[in-house]
C-alpha cells in the first residue's frame, strides 16, 4: 500500500511536569521523531507526543508502558500514563500544536510568544520570540516563568551606574548568569531587558547549539558555551548581580558552594527545577551558605525561590 505523504503518526502519553523529561527521552527512545510537551492547563496534565511519517514500531505501545513503570520505580509520578497512537493530517497536526503555546505576558515588561503568533508588545514591553523545540524552556513551565518574573523584577533596582539604553530598552547594568540555560531563554531575557555582561552555560552540546541559534534569532548578544556545573571556580575572576541555576534538586545541593561563589555581594540567586517535596533540603542548604530566601513560588509539585546574602 503507498503511503499517503499528507499523514502522520501521533503517538502521546499523559502524564505530569513532574516526569516530563525523563518520558520525553523514552518516547524519543522508543518511537523516535522529535517529542515535545505542553500543559493542558485544564486537565493538569503534561502531554508529550512525538510524530511519524512511517508506521508506528511493533509493540511501541508495550514497550512504552514498561519504560513508565522503569521512570515510577525510580520514584517519579508518571501520573496516568495513558499511550495514544493516532492518525493526523499534517496540517491538522501543525495548526492543533500552534494553539498549545499562548503568548507568556511576564508583568508588562516581558512578552514570550512563538513565531506564528501576532501578538504585538506593549509600550516599554521586549519581547522573545520563541518556538517550542528540543531544548527546555519556553517560558510555559512554572520553573522557567519564575526565573523569568525574578529577571523582570530586578530591573529597576539599584544598579552599579547609569548607563544609555538602546532605544526601547529598559536601562540597567547588571551582569547575569544563567546556569543549565537549556533553551537560553533566560539570557536572552535578561539581556532584552539590559542586562550586561549575560553568560549562560549548559552541559548538553546540543542544548548550547540551540540557546545560540535563539539568541542569534532574537538578535541578542550573550555568551553562551558547554561548561559543567560541578567544575565551576570557588573563586571566580568575576561575580554576578543575579545567577539563576534550574536544575534538579541534589546537584543543586552537591554545588552549593560552587554556585553561591558566582553570586556578587548584594545579588540575587533564583534556584529553580525542584520539587515540593525537596525544596526545604534545598532551603536550609543554601541557607547553611549565609543566604536568607526573599521569595518563592509554588505550583503544581514545583517550588521555587529568590535568595540573597543576609
Amino acid at each position: 500500500m503507498k503511503r499517503n505523504p499528507k499523514q502522520l503518526w501521533k503517538i502521546s502519553v499523559a502524564t505530569t511536569l513532574e516526569a516530563e523529561d525523563a518520558v520525553m527521552e523514552l518516547l524519543g527512545r522508543l518511537a523516535g521523531g522529535n517529542p515535545s510537551a505542553y500543559f493542558d492547563l485544564e486537565k493538569g496534565t503534561s502531554i508529550v507526543s512525538t510524530f511519524r511519517p512511517k508506521t508506528v514500531p511493533l509493540g511501541v505501545r508495550t514497550k512504552i508502558r514498561d519504560g513508565l513503570g522503569q521512570i515510577r520505580d525510580c520514584g517519579l509520578d508518571v501520573g496516568n500514563g495513558k499511550v495514544s497512537v493516532a492518525k493526523v493530517r499534517r496540517l491538522d497536526w501543525a495548526e492543533s500544536w500552534k494553539r498549545h503555546f499562548k503568548p507568556l505576558d511576564i508583568g508588562g515588561k516581558l512578552l514570550v510568544k512563538p513565531s506564528w503568533n501576532k501578538k504585538g508588545a506593549r509600550r516599554g514591553q521586549v519581547v522573545i520570540v520563541l518556538d517550542p523545540g528540543l531544548s527546555f524552556g519556553t517560558g510555559q513551565h512554572p520553573t522557567t516563568s519564575f526565573c523569568l518574573q525574578q529577571i523582570v523584577a530586578a530591573v529597576g533596582k539599584q544598579t552599579k551606574g547609569p548607563k544609555t539604553a538602546e532605544p526601547g530598552r529598559t536601562v540597567a547594568t547588571k551582569s547575569f548568569l544563567d546556569i543549565g540555560t537549556g533553551s537560553g531563554i533566560l539570557a536572552i531575557a535578561a539581556a532584552k531587558l539590559g542586562f550586561q555582561p549575560v553568560e549562560a552555560f549548559d552541559f548538553d552540546p546540543e542544548a548550547v547549539r540551540i540557546a545560540k541559534e535563539n539568541a542569534r534569532n532574537n538578535g541578542v548578544r550573550a555568551r553562551i558555551s558547554r561548561a559543567d556545573v560541578t567544575r565551576l571556580p570557588v573563586q571566580p575572576v568575576k561575580r554576578f548581580d543575579l545567577v539563576c541555576a534550574n536544575l534538579i534538586s541534589n546537584l543543586l545541593v552537591a554545588e552549593r558552594k560552587k554556585i553561591v561563589a558566582q553570586l556578587a555581594p548584594g545579588g540575587v540567586l533564583v534556584l529553580a527545577g525542584i520539587l515540593q517535596s525537596e525544596f526545604g533540603d534545598v532551603q536550609k542548604a543554601f541557607e547553611s551558605m549565609g543566604l536568607r530566601r526573599t521569595a518563592a513560588r509554588s505550583e503544581k509539585e514545583w517550588r521555587s525561590g529568590a535568595f540573597s546574602f543576609a
